[in-house]
Order: structure tokens, then sequence, then C-alpha cells
């Protein structure tokens, strides 16, 4: 799954999960809507974070570089671009 670790977090490439439950963003994000319907949330900096809470009850830090994307849609999907890094929390 992940392959080079950057301090505690581990980098990760293009991933999807069906598991979220919950996803809170720091201040580094700018939102849009697709004509999809997704929502896209974009890294405006380096080191922008989202913490997502997943349906086992466990935590994840996600930082990504400036320009990264998440893709959220409906039922707790949400596809996260390459890379990012990963951190159980």
């Amino acid at each position: 799954m992940g392959s080079k670790a950057k301090g505690n977090l581990v980098r990760e490439n293009q991933v999807y999960s069906n598991r979220v439950v919950r996803s809170e963003f720091d201040r580094h994000w700018v939102t849009r809507i697709a004509n999809s319907g997704y929502v896209i949330y974009t890294a405006k900096a380096n080191g922008a974070k989202v913490v997502v809470l997943l349906t086992n009850g466990q935590s994840k830090l996600i930082a990504f570089p400036k320009g990264g994307q998440v893709f959220v849609g409906g039922g707790g999907t949400s596809h996260y671009s390459k890379p990012h890094f990963v951190k159980n929390v």
C-alpha cells in the first residue's frame, strides 16, 4: 500500500475509500462543486491536511502537496490524488 516514509507519515499514491464517515480539512484548502456532483477540495499550500474518520473508528491524518486534491462523493466515497502522506491518529 504505502511506500516511502516521511517522518511518521507513509507515502501513498492514488487511493479511494468508501469508508469515510467524516472529514475535517485545515485552512489550506479551496472548495468547488463539479458538474458531476463531487465536492473537490484542492490544497492551496504544501502540507495541507485533512483528518478522516473511517467507519471502523480509525482516524487518519492525510497531508498533501500544493495542488493535491480530494474528491468527495455520496455514500462516504472519497478519492485522494497522488502523492499524499498518511498517518494513523
